[in-house]
């Protein structure tokens, strides 16, 4: 019975954890050597006058900075990119600066504000398979989270009215 009772809580644990479908997502990572050199590139970019590098720069390094493995650089990332799609008046320019917004706030677990901004993207271009493939995961990070809620309110009422249940014999 004890054994039992074990495996039930090791597989609610590794669900609520993430263990059991893999707590990592599929969209690719960057280490720290590439934020460096994404860095010291516009850093570069800076001290001269062309405009158009300086942006291009900053594009790369938010790139890396949303695909980091650190919550502090995403974080970064996403400020940059708030900061730059305001003034963006290019349609292709504002589609990926949406998307990695997107992205950045779905590995920050902003899945709300990570799905706005795909949508968003998704108007701009309807048919591009990366925005669709974020959307899809965002929906089921969304619809996951709804369970995993659905299943601790459903667990603290059951343990409530089974010490109830103690109490009351």
């Amino acid at each position: 019975m004890d054994a039992t009772i074990g495996k039930v809580f090791d597989s609610v644990s590794g669900f609520f954890s993430g263990a059991a479908s893999g707590s990592t997502d599929e969209f690719p990572l960057c280490d720290t050597d590439i934020i460096s050199g994404c860095e010291k590139e516009l850093a570069e970019a800076q001290k001269g006058q062309d405009e158009g590098l300086k942006k291009e720069c900053i594009m790369r390094l938010s790139w890396a900075l949303v695909h980091s493995k650190t919550h502090a650089d995403i974080q970064r990332g996403i400020s940059m990119l708030e900061a730059s799609v305001v003034s963006d008046t290019s349609p292709m320019n504002l589609r990926e600066k949406l998307y990695l917004l997107a992205l950045g706030y779905y590995r920050s677990s902003d899945f709300s504000r990570s799905r706005e901004c795909v949508e968003r993207c998704l108007e701009v271009e309807p048919e591009w398979g990366q925005a669709q493939t974020l959307k899809t995961a965002i929906e089921d990070r969304i619809v996951k989270d709804g369970v995993i809620g659905v299943g601790i309110a459903v667990t603290a009422v059951g343990v409530v009215a089974g010490i109830a249940a103690a109490l009351l014999r």
